[in-house]
């Protein structure tokens, strides 16, 4: 091994010393190109000491980048970058299984199908839309930029639509977040979130929640770190179903004015919410980028989420997407405007949302009568407490019914599933009776 990869060399590069930390920062510098691809790494001993932890941590550090296929080999043939098997991708999103039709797949938090709105007329709309064709890359549309303003939560500077409210999070972060770099971000989250973040190398750092929201003491904690960018949802959560109160709001801003830490709002779950959006833009114009995506209302083919901060912002971020979509479909942006003038639209999207309601509640409160906490909340999904996660997802599985474990939306160690509720029509005694059985751990 050449001496420029040396247990020295690493000490000098490798700021955070725990198991998360090395992984994380080590796979910064193999994918930023300072450790190529055949590199031999020291020996576990040699750098436990230069890094002043025990041989343990290392060996589990290098345990996570195998899996991730980052690194091979072990033992006295030594480890090594392996450029052969290094194909970034979302690690979580990628474990999910693919389920036979005999099984209740409950894993997948998406919209009903059935309750979206008919797109036929709006895309007839929009394939008339202004500069159709156009090789300018426009922003936004005019005419979508009104609609949006109606209901923005904060006088925003500039728009931008993006491909969708996950594709706006991913060019943000990569546009604006230096890998390595600390992320504060709220636990548990959006499984899509953290693999952005890992994929970024980040250094991720887990912000704690309760009933009302982020809890304001574990955001303070977290920005002993200095984070570059504090990552939440700002309205109804994807997977715990909570909405974040207009009082927690304003405890959050307290704790980062003063700050120069960028604020991403990803609202993804959008009017599925019945609370009304917020944003912490009223405080922070300068520094706040507010996302909200009508995948979940509106239909996720229409591809399309709206992002709003300074004019300053839009552009680093737009100049980073101009790599390769460098703007989203005038078709699409046409529609969806149209779909928010049309009263229609509005009534179709309250049906669901009760719906979705009622389906949700179907199931929490057959677990609460069974004894098995689960969140009391809105959208998409059910978070339930289990003893154990894998003997809750076989105890299912045996059933025939495929969850999510928690720990998929998690960095810090904990025993949930994530239940989709959006689809679960009449088979919710049974699934209460299954997860009941699950939650006990044997």
């Amino acid at each position: 091994m050449s001496d420029a990869y040396d247990s020295t060399w690493f000490a000098e590069k490798l700021s955070d010393r725990t198991i998360r930390g090395i992984a994380l920062e080590t796979s910064a510098l193999i994918r930023a190109g300072a450790l190529p691809v055949g590199a031999k790494l020291p020996p576990i001993r040699d750098l436990a000491f230069s890094l002043g932890v025990s041989p343990a941590t290392i060996s589990e550090a290098w345990s996570e980048l195998r899996k991730q296929k980052i690194i091979t080999g072990r033992g006295r043939n030594g480890t090594w970058v392996s450029g052969d098997r290094f194909i970034a991708k979302p690690e979580r999103l990628a474990s999910s299984g693919h389920y036979g039709s005999g099984v209740l797949d409950l894993t997948m938090a998406v919209p009903d199908q059935r309750l979206l709105p008919p797109l036929e007329k709006a895309l007839a709309y929009g394939a008339q839309a202004e500069d159709l064709n156009s090789y300018e890359r426009s922003r936004i549309l005019p005419e979508l930029e009104t609609e949006v303003r109606k209901t923005w939560p904060y006088d925003a500077e500039a728009f931008l639509t993006m491909n969708g409210g996950y594709n706006a999070v991913y060019t943000a972060i990569h546009a604006l977040v230096t890998p390595g770099a600390p992320v504060a971000i709220e636990e548990p989250t959006a499984m899509r979130l953290l693999d952005i973040l890992e994929h970024i190398g980040a250094h991720i750092i887990p912000v704690k929640c309760d009933a009302d929201g982020p809890v304001p003491s574990s955001l303070q904690e977290a920005m002993r770190y200095k984070p570059v960018v504090f990552l939440f949802q700002p309205r109804l959560h994807s997977v715990t179903g909570r909405t974040v109160t207009a009082g927690r709001m304003w405890e959050l801003a307290d704790v980062l004015r003063g700050s120069d830490t960028l604020i991403i709002e990803d609202d993804g779950v959008a009017d599925i919410a019945e609370t009304p959006r917020r944003s912490l833009g009223t405080e922070f114009p300068d520094r706040v980028i507010h996302i909200l995506s009508f995948s979940k209302t509106l239909g996720p083919d229409l591809r399309l989420a709206v992002l709003s901060s300074t004019k300053a912002i839009v552009e680093q971020i737009q100049s980073y997407r101009s790599f390769s979509a460098a703007w989203t479909s005038r078709i699409l942006q046409a529609s969806v405007a149209w779909l928010l003038r049309d009263p229609a639209t509005d009534d179709i999207v309250r049906n669901a949302r009760e719906i979705y309601q009622k389906r949700r509640d179907g199931l929490t409160e057959r677990l609460a009568a069974r004894g098995v906490e689960a969140t009391v909340g809105r959208g998409l999904c059910a978070w339930v407490t289990v003893e154990t996660e894998p003997f809750a997802l076989v105890t299912l599985a045996a059933r025939g019914i495929a969850a999510q474990p928690g720990n998929k939306f998690s960095v810090l160690r904990g025993n949930h599933l994530r239940v989709a509720t959006s689809t679960l029509e009449d088979r919710a005694e049974e699934v209460a009776d299954a997860i009941a059985l699950a939650a006990r751990g044997g």
